[in-house]
């Protein structure tokens, strides 16, 4: 040990002689802000610790993600690598084979998605997706889907939120269906095939199944088809409502709006008041 004063120890180390001093405590709140971050690392075990912020910030706290991210590692919780990056794939002639979504009902991507129930039976489900909201517009879960489902389920859409310029999709059989391609090109859209072998092509929809089977298909056993479609819908609201991406800055692509019943109303003129009042 060195003989020398505390005061010329900090100032040779351009430290606060404070800091030799006072002992460090933790937060207030910390235990608290563990508990409720361990709760939903449970509930959502596959969600790293930014869409942990980011539903903490949703619930109340006041909490950045650089001190999540101490405590979820001091709680000896996972971090998910990060993804590598994908470079683009581009034509003899300098342009992008990807068709780029650029507003709301632009490009809409639809694929399936084939999982079994607790007696083995196969089913499938038909996914779409809004690419430039990325929200799961509808998942349609039947034991067998034809080109007839796939008309049913986008005309559903298509009267809800109107016509999209485009709908993308790979070379199944459903959606090459002579029947499928006459229907989307008389109500006012264009059909966009991917490459035969290339689902990268159709990325928006294919992260979303990655998604959809690690975060729900991997995790529950469905009883029955009924069951299926019950937990199905259920999953696929929470993903548009509540859900953080990490692509929309760890916002969810369709928050749930309440209006309460007296703010639906309209203000009463002075009129009305005075008319009231006699």
């Amino acid at each position: 040990m060195l003989n020398i004063s505390e005061r010329r120890a900090c100032r040779a180390l351009g430290q606060h002689r404070s800091t030799q001093r006072k002992a460090p405590r933790g937060r207030d709140d910390e235990e608290n802000l563990t508990a409720d971050l361990i709760e939903l690392a449970r509930q959502y075990g596959r969600y790293g610790y930014r869409k942990i912020s980011a539903l903490l910030r949703d619930a109340g706290w006041v909490v950045n993600d650089k001190r999540v991210e101490r405590i979820w590692r001091q709680e000896g919780l996972k971090v998910p690598a990060r993804q590598p990056k994908r470079g683009r794939l581009w034509l003899g002639d300098g342009s992008c084979i990807r068709l780029r979504p650029e507003r709301r009902d632009h490009v809409w991507a639809y694929d399936f998605v084939e999982e079994r129930t607790h007696d083995g039976r196969k089913f499938r489900t038909l996914n779409v997706v809004d690419e430039f909201t990325h929200e799961c517009l509808a998942i349609r879960v039947s034991r067998k889907l034809k080109s007839i489902d796939v008309i049913d389920v986008l005309s559903d859409l298509f009267v809800l939120r109107g016509v999209p310029e485009h709908v993308r999709s790979d070379n199944g059989p459903e959606f090459i269906a002579k029947a499928v391609q006459e229907w989307i090109l008389a109500v006012g859209a264009r059909t966009a095939y991917i490459a035969p072998g290339s689902p990268w092509e159709n990325g928006y929809v294919e992260s979303f199944n990655v998604r959809f089977r690690d975060e729900l298909l991997n995790g529950e056993i469905f009883y029955s088809l009924r069951e299926a479609e019950i937990i199905i819908e259920s999953w696929r609201r929470h993903y548009n409502a509540i859900r953080p991406h990490a692509s929309l800055g760890y916002r969810p692509p369709a928050p749930e709006v309440v209006v309460p019943t007296y703010a639906a109303w309209p203000a009463a003129s002075p009129c009305d008041r005075q008319r009231l009042r006699a």
